[in-house]
C-alpha cells in the first residue's frame, strides 16, 4: 500500500480527492474480480466481489457528494496515479475455485489495509481539518472490518468449501 504524495502537506480537498480515489482504486479491483468470477447472485466468491463493488461505489459517492458541497467544481490535483493498493485488494488474492469464506478474507485485509493506512497517516498530518477527515475515514474502515468480521461469523459452514468451476467457463483466472 502506498501513495506517491507528502500526505503533511494535503489540502483538505486533497485529501478527499485522495480518499475518493483509495475508494475508486478498490471499486475497480473488485469489479475486476466479479467479472473474473461471475456470480449467480447467491453465495458464492463473485457475488461477494460484486457486493464489495456496491459498497465501495456508494462509500466513493458519499465523498464526492461531500466534496462538492465543499469545494464546488474545482478541479481535483491528484489521480490514480498518485496511489496503488491502498484499499483495493491485492491482484493476486483470488484463485480458481475459491470459496465464498476466502473471498470474505481478501475484503477483509483490503478494509484492515485501509484502516492501517489512514492510521499510519495520521501521525504525519498536520491540518486540523485533514486529521479530522482521516480520523473518520480510519473509524470508517474500522467498521467495515468489523461489519465483515460479524458477517464473516455467520456464514455457513458450506462457505468454506470451495468451488468446482468448468475450466472453459473461467478463462480468466
Amino acid at each position: 500500500m502506498s501513495t506517491r504524495l507528502d500526505l503533511s502537506k494535503l489540502s483538505l480537498m486533497d485529501a478527499l480527492d485522495l480518499a475518493i480515489l483509495i475508494e475508486m482504486e478498490a471499486c475497480h479491483r473488485y469489479q475486476m474480480f466479479a467479472s473474473q468470477f461471475g456470480h449467480s447472485g447467491g453465495r458464492d466468491a463473485g457475488s461477494f466481489f460484486a457486493s464489495m463493488v456496491e459498497n465501495e461505489a456508494k462509500h466513493g459517492q458519499e465523498l464526492e457528494t461531500r466534496r462538492k458541497e465543499l469545494f464546488g467544481d474545482a478541479p481535483a490535483k491528484l489521480t490514480l496515479d498518485d496511489l496503488y493498493d491502498v484499499e483495493a485488494p491485492d491482484m493476486g488474492a483470488p484463485h480458481r475455485g475459491m470459496s465464498l469464506l476466502d473471498a470474505f478474507n481478501i475484503g477483509l485485509a483490503a478494509e484492515q489495509k485501509a484502516y492501517d493506512f489512514y492510521d499510519v497517516a495520521l501521525s504525519g498530518i498536520t491540518d486540523p481539518d485533514v486529521q479530522e477527515l482521516f480520523t473518520e475515514l480510519r473509524d470508517e474502515e474500522a467498521e467495515h472490518v468489523q461489519m465483515l468480521r460479524e458477517a464473516m461469523a455467520k456464514l455457513p459452514e458450506s462457505a468454506t468449501a470451495e468451488t468446482e468451476y468448468d475450466l472453459d467457463e473461467t478463462p480468466y483466472l
